[in-house]
């Protein structure tokens, strides 16, 4: 009988012990899940980066990107920013095509989020000549290509939205020369951009296939693709 309850009570204990090792396993793993804190994350980020944009390499206002799409906080999905390289990624119409040539240095970074944003910004800059260039040369693992293009960047059918055509239809690209086949008034200035001009290195309106940047007596303004005649 007395060894019917010692058996019965080392069942009890075990129980009692399986029970407290599950609790601890439980406790483990909502640990693992509870998202990093905004303060945790730029600690660990500024760690990483030297507290440095990881873009472009500035040390001023910086803050934690989390690169979208995201479901949970995580330093391995995040880098660190400046407010100028956040402000252009974030709003588009923003964006300083000059500014982002730090990308030929950050898109070599080993950190998979780092090539992930250079990726991305490239993709939205490739119809500049200098931009294709670097993307043509990145080369990612697939599951980091897979989660740059997770939010649609990239998308093919996006490149061929806008089709840039001078007065021939012949195609236009980011760094071509164009002449303008007539004068125009140049709105908010006193000259005119006269037939015949030269307008080198043009940039593309990405949102607009008939409009065209380009550089005219020092200055930069925006030309109708209508009205221009590719030289190159």
């Amino acid at each position: 009988m007395a060894e019917k309850r010692e058996i019965k009570k080392q069942d009890g204990l075990l129980s009692i012990f399986l029970a407290y090792l599950w609790a601890l396993q439980k406790i483990k793993y909502r640990t693992h899940l509870t998202p990093l804190s905004k303060m945790s994350l730029e600690k660990k980020l500024h760690e990483r980066s030297g507290s440095t944009c990881e873009l472009c390499r500035s040390t001023n206002e910086l803050r934690a990107y989390e690169i979208p799409p995201t479901t949970h906080t995580a330093v391995e999905k995040s880098i660190l920013l400046c407010d100028r390289c956040l402000e252009q990624i974030e709003n588009p119409e923003a964006i300083d095509m000059n500014h982002w040539h730090c990308l030929n240095d950050s898109m070599w970074s080993q950190e998979p989020a780092v090539q992930v944003m250079a990726w991305r910004m490239l993709n939205r800059l490739k119809a500049e000549v200098w931009a294709q260039n670097l993307l043509d040369m990145l080369y990612l693992e697939d599951d980091v290509l897979a989660w740059a293009k997770a939010n649609g960047e990239g998308d093919s059918d996006l490149g061929q939205q806008a089709k840039h055509m001078d007065c021939n239809g012949v195609a236009l690209q980011a760094g071509d020369t164009v002449v303008l086949t007539k004068d125009l008034n140049v709105k908010g200035t006193s000259f005119t951009a006269k037939r015949g001009t030269a307008v080198r290195g043009i940039s593309i309106v990405h949102d607009n296939p008939e409009q065209i940047e380009g550089r005219v007596n020092g200055q930069q303004i925006v030309i109708l693709t209508k009205f221009v005649k590719k030289t190159n």
